[in-house]
């Protein structure tokens, strides 16, 4: 993981790796990879193929996952 830093110099979000937003989501790094090949989930491009996931970001798309359940 590596840490990022906001306008004033202080620790505002960790950026993770494929293994580990694998691991946050509870999926394979294949799965999460297919993710970003289908522009799917939000993710930051480092150059070349290197991609990396704001911890921030992944809770907030997380969120916008959800599905209520239906009432009858």
């Amino acid at each position: 993981m590596t840490m990022i830093r906001n306008h004033a110099g202080t620790s505002s979000d960790v950026l993770l790796d494929v293994p580990s937003a694998a691991e946050r989501l509870g999926c394979t790094p294949r799965y999460v990879r297919r993710l970003v090949m289908e522009r799917r989930i939000p993710f930051v491009k480092l150059g070349g193929s290197k991609v990396r996931f704001s911890a921030l970001e992944l809770e907030q798309w997380i969120d916008t996952q959800r599905v209520e359940p239906s009432t009858k």
